[in-house]
């Protein structure tokens, strides 16, 4: 008997992986060089508003390493460039500050990377603000119409217990004016407590990383973090809005707004704008957006209906097929098999 359940599982297992290779098989290569890209190539950008709306701040980590593991982290560069430029489309001054000020540390993954992002990156401007962020103790509340927290597991070290990110908070708040936070960012709303003596969260609809996308990528996150991020919004009280995994979900309550990751970013900074009373700019809806859309129906609404919506949005624009790839392969690593066929078969007919 005990030979057979070897010989089951052995043959289980090897059925699994070769199913895992061959999707990674299918993902497209990146086709498209964006590493140049600067503010002058994205239209987006050349509609600026003629007069200021104020100004931002994005406060970015300055944490390099998680704990005492040793590895690397920091803020997420999407999380900040994606903003950045949201707001700065819409009218806004964006300031950059953290922690300790000075060059915070980034997590920049190349396989993440789009237009706007490489523009960030190559924008002396941007790069001036980011590599000189401004000390968070040295920060004025009253100088800012918002602010927004980026994302990064940096931030679970250093945003919570922070009594100036508290402070920024609550003067923020009690001004009436708008707090956001995307992915790990609502870390810093985790110990703010309001004059009343309430948490800031409390009763309020709050979405950050959940505890599936986190365990999913790091299997010892409770050991390696404080807290999981989602356990502690809980326990303060936060109605908690979790969406499927690794897709947009932004929650909108009064002055918070808050995004469950970096899928949900340009949602996120163009809700806040929304929030101050503005139309957001149009844009261009990017590829990676359109994916999200498509596999947001195949959610709520099943393959057929998604086969529906895939036609749609390739007449609106292009479908990011190498992310579409990567949901159907995170699918089969988590013994999804039949989510992970009906993507792959979404994947199949975006390429007819």
């Amino acid at each position: 008997m005990f030979k057979k359940i070897v010989i089951s599982l052995t043959l289980t297992l090897s059925v699994f992986f070769g199913f895992i290779i061959w999707i990674k098989g299918l993902i497209p290569l990146q086709e498209q060089d964006f590493s140049t890209t600067t503010v002058s190539d994205l239209p987006y950008l050349q509609q600026l508003p003629r007069e200021s709306r104020g100004k931002i701040l994005a406060v970015a980590t300055s944490t390099e390493t998680m704990g005492d593991s040793g590895k690397a982290t920091g803020y997420e560069l999407t999380e900040l460039a994606r903003p950045y430029y949201i707001f700065s489309a819409n009218g806004f001054i964006v300031d950059i500050a953290s922690p300790k000020g000075g060059k915070p540390p980034a997590v920049i993954d190349k396989d993440d990377l789009g237009p706007f992002d490489y523009a960030f990156l190559n924008d002396p401007e941007a790069q001036q603000k980011v590599n000189n962020s401004i000390p968070i103790d040295q920060v004025s509340a009253e100088d800012y119409q918002a602010v927004f927290f980026v994302g990064g597991k940096g931030t679970m070290f250093d945003f919570p217990d922070n009594p100036h990110i508290q402070s920024l908070v609550r003067e923020i708040y009690n001004s009436g004016k708008i707090i956001g936070a995307v992915c790990h960012g609502p870390a810093a709303l985790a110990n703010v407590i309001l004059d009343n003596g309430k948490p800031l969260i409390a009763d309020r609809q709050i979405s950050a990383f959940t505890n599936e996308e986190e365990l999913f990528l790091i299997p010892d996150a409770e050991q390696r973090f404080p807290f999981l991020l989602e356990d502690r919004l809980r326990e303060q009280g936060a109605f908690f809005q979790a969406g499927p995994t690794y897709l947009e979900q932004v929650s909108v309550d009064g002055q918070l707004i808050t995004g469950q990751n970096p899928w949900s970013t340009w949602l996120a900074a163009e809700s806040m704008v929304s929030a101050m009373g503005y139309t957001p700019v149009p844009r261009q809806v990017t590829p990676a957006e359109q994916t999200v859309k498509l596999l947001l129906t195949y959610e709520q609404h099943g393959f057929t209906e998604a086969t529906e919506k895939l036609h749609k949005l390739q007449e609106e624009g292009e479908i990011d097929k190498r992310l579409l790839a990567m949901h159907g392969v995170v699918s089969a690593m988590r013994w999804e098999p039949g989510r992970a066929l009906d993507i792959i078969r979404l994947l199949s007919k975006s390429q007819d």
